[in-house]
């Protein structure tokens, strides 16, 4: 079934998912400040302080992730390095769970197909629960341009409905803030021209963004993208 959301339903389902992934490390952090106000002892306030900082770094990590991933990042129509982007999605994984393998050339890239690559990405990671490896590759331009993101694991796992998100669809006709992230890499794969396909095998999970010659483009009379007309409507542009 179809999904019918508008512009502020979708920008509000977008920062309850950013509040989710941040609101972990953010409470870390009052925690350890509560610690470091409540406790005497050196080894005590030591530890505290390590967790506030490893908290931090997290909560920026993913703060920097989201801000490349869902918000204007730019004007409309920028470019973006693609080192960038590979910068941030290391900085998703800090630890040696998930490996991070970027085969794609340093380039600037239209905006919006920067962020399809980092949502692929997210999907990906999240398929791969107990850690693996997560290889990028894109290529070619206009015509031609295509985005490959795999993930290699134990345990494979790719949540209930996020294929049919992929294509646009959902089974109740709604999307909450738990599916919201797959159904926006739908809606900015087609702002690219692009249809987005995932294969899950035993091991391995594959996602790919390749032209879709049977979408049109969409035009832009005033200067702005699917995503920053989202922004717009809802009030957020000026704020990201």
């Amino acid at each position: 079934m179809n999904i019918s959301l508008d512009a502020l339903d979708l920008a509000a389902l977008l920062c309850s998912r950013v509040c989710h992934d941040v609101i972990s490390p953010v409470g870390a952090i009052i925690n350890g400040l509560e610690i470091l106000d409540e406790e005497k002892d050196p080894e005590t306030r030591a530890m505290a302080v390590e967790l506030i900082k490893k908290s931090a770094s997290t909560a920026s990590a993913k703060l920097q992730f989201c801000r490349l991933a869902f918000g204007a990042a730019g004007s409309a129509g920028a470019s973006i390095d693609t080192g960038d982007a590979e910068k941030v999605t290391r900085g998703l994984l800090p630890d040696e769970k998930v490996k991070l393998n970027w085969d794609a050339p340093r380039v600037l890239m239209p905006k919006n197909q920067v962020k399809l690559v980092l949502n692929m990405c997210l999907i990906a990671i999240a398929s791969i629960p107990r850690g693996g490896v997560i290889k990028v590759m894109t290529g070619g331009e206009g015509e031609a341009m295509m985005a490959r993101v795999e993930a290699t694991g134990s345990h494979i796992r790719v949540a209930h409905g996020v294929i049919t998100l992929l294509q646009g669809e959902a089974e109740a006709g709604n999307v909450d803030a738990h599916a919201i992230q797959p159904y926006f890499t739908h809606l900015v794969a087609r702002s690219t021209g692009a249809r987005v396909t995932l294969v899950q095998e035993s091991d391995r999970v594959v996602i790919e963004a390749l032209r879709d010659q049977a979408i049109e483009e969409p035009s832009e009379p005033d200067g702005h993208d699917a995503e920053d007309e989202v922004l717009s409507h809802s009030g957020l542009e000026n704020e990201v």
